[in-house]
């Protein structure tokens, strides 16, 4: 038996929801542990698009526990419509499938309206989504929670005495509308009888199913460089999305973690502002966009593309402790007769082998390349390693050995049984158990 989280290597969008589609069938539970509504995870399967936002990817298992941690911010709002969405497409008979953590934190419609304001101030590239301000009344110890929401009294307070100030802040330095507690306390008291029924304490029920041997696949959304402190602040997400942050976001102790899995594509992408020094403002960019259909899974903003970087998947390798690496979308590159991988940046006269903390240093880096052949030719039907194309098996062994981190996973089109080389993370064991 075994623990595995998947983190993203790159700025998000790398392909984990398919992965995590991939590995949920060696689990027992999979669990979200950050972020909010602005992550999307696409699945492709029987031809059919899935796009989840905020209930685990493992949903269309019908025998998978899915929860959604406590340092996941919810949009009720969205969350069922997602859960009216699954269930519509036949998915999601089950309601004991779901549980939400009690701990979770609500975004409210005045955290929206303060993230969307901000950003036409100061442009960081937000989705709007209210995830930054949630997590803001978080630290700052007035957010409101999943629990509050159970007990319309408590509920009603809290949100009387944060519209004290939220309504200040808005109307006199941001210059918008206010609100009336009407028009938040009336709509969220219908999301409490919709959404009451999945909330519940999830840390305890996921240290009870480590103890009974149970298998758990954590979910990370965004990825490694939009980390709120490794990654390029301050274009960055609200939430820590490193594998070290799956124990404070759902609630379980670092010795129950066994191993993790970074994914990240054949190229490189990233959505917003921010330094991109693999970025190709050229044609090749707008191919790479339009083959690997590179657009917002949540807003369905285009996506910037570049080359592989090495330098940054090493960063997110030694932050988060990464083993073993899955790459999606190598089928994206089927028909660039070359293809480049970027194996250090130059600046200031000299070669490094990192991503710089200073941001207008890592503005100023410029990416040294490796140049390969590429394979011309389609891969979708390739199911082991020896079916791809001599030129393809080589471009991963070169990321191997840039990375110096096994490939273990390869994704050569859409659908779930379009990947190469499954090996299942699900090792066993040799660990005693936790005290009860």
């Amino acid at each position: 038996m075994a623990n595995v989280v998947i983190v993203g290597a790159q700025w998000g969008d790398e392909g984990k929801g398919k992965i995590v589609d991939l590995l949920t069938q060696y689990a027992d539970a999979v669990v979200r542990f950050q972020g909010g509504n602005n992550a999307g995870h696409t699945i492709v399967l029987k031809e059919e698009k899935f796009v989840f936002h905020l209930i685990p990817s493992g949903i269309l298992y019908h025998s998978k526990k899915c929860v959604i941690g406590n340092g996941v911010v919810i949009d009720p709002a969205v969350l069922i419509e997602e859960i009216n969405e699954v269930k519509k497409r036949g998915y999601f008979k089950d309601e004991s499938q779901l549980m939400i953590s009690e701990e979770a934190h609500l975004i409210l419609p005045y955290h929206r309206r303060i993230d969307m304001a901000r950003d036409r101030i100061s442009k960081i590239g937000t989705t709007g989504r209210g995830i930054g301000p949630a997590y803001e009344d978080k630290v700052a110890r007035c957010g409101i929670r999943m629990v509050d929401l159970l007990d319309e009294k408590i509920f009603q307070k809290k949100l009387e005495d944060n519209l004290l100030q939220k309504n200040l802040y808005l109307v006199e330095v941001l210059k918008e509308k206010s609100f009336e507690i009407s028009e938040i306390l009336d709509e969220f008291l219908r999301f409490r009888k919709q959404l009451g029924k999945y909330v519940t304490n999830t840390s305890l029920f996921l240290h009870e199913e480590i103890q009974k041997g149970k298998q758990i696949l954590f979910e990370g959304a965004q990825g490694a460089l939009l980390d709120l402190d490794h990654g390029t602040y301050p274009y960055v997400t609200a939430s820590n999305t490193v594998a070290g942050n799956v124990c404070a976001g759902s609630g379980i102790g670092p010795t129950m973690i066994d191993s993790v899995m970074g994914v990240a594509k054949a190229y490189t992408t990233r959505v917003g502002e921010g330094p991109f020094p693999t970025e190709l403002q050229d044609p090749l960019g707008e191919k790479l966009r339009e083959r690997g259909g590179e657009y917002g899974a949540t807003t369905g903003r285009p996506r910037r593309c570049g080359w592989f970087d090495a330098v940054v998947v090493n960063h997110a390798i030694r932050i988060n402790g990464i083993q073993k690496v899955a790459i999606t979308k190598l089928d994206v590159l089927n028909d660039f007769d070359k293809i480049k991988v970027c194996v250090g940046y130059r600046v200031g006269g000299k070669v490094i082998g990192h991503v710089p903390s200073d941001l207008e240093r890592l503005k100023s880096c410029q990416p040294v390349y490796e140049e390969l052949d590429g394979w011309m030719t389609e891969i979708k039907g390739a199911r082991k390693f020896s079916d791809l194309p001599k030129n393809a098996r080589h471009y991963i062994r070169r990321i191997e050995e840039l990375t110096h981190t096994k490939i273990t996973m390869i994704s050569v089109g859409s659908e779930r049984n379009e990947t190469v080389e499954v090996k299942n993370p699900f090792l066993k064991r040799d660990r005693k158990k936790p005290p009860h």
